[in-house]
């Protein structure tokens, strides 16, 4: 029974450290609104107007609200790198 026990316990703390892992492995993207998309190492949080984030890098920062059009997990985002906008001429 004293084995079993140790199993079960085993079992339940690498299904938690599993589940506590996948958790703090999330990037995100914020898309702004001239296109430029920027990677981040945690999920943006909006404080007084402006979005705090820590980039990739691991450095702090932040971008005004009216700028961003898209937050997104990164495995969300679609790579827009082939993408070509088409604009009118202008008359």
């Amino acid at each position: 029974m004293v084995e079993k026990k140790g199993h079960e316990m085993r079992f339940a703390l690498l299904i938690f450290g599993a589940a506590l892992l996948s958790g703090c492995a999330s990037h995100y993207v914020i898309t702004l609104n001239s296109g430029t998309q920027i990677t981040t190492h945690s999920k943006p949080k909006l404080k007084n107007g402006d979005y705090s984030y820590t980039d990739a890098s691991g450095h702090k920062a932040f971008v005004p609200a009216a700028r961003v059009r898209e937050i997104a997990p990164a495995s969300m985002v679609k790579d827009q790198s082939g993408v070509v906008k088409m604009t009118k001429p202008a008359k």
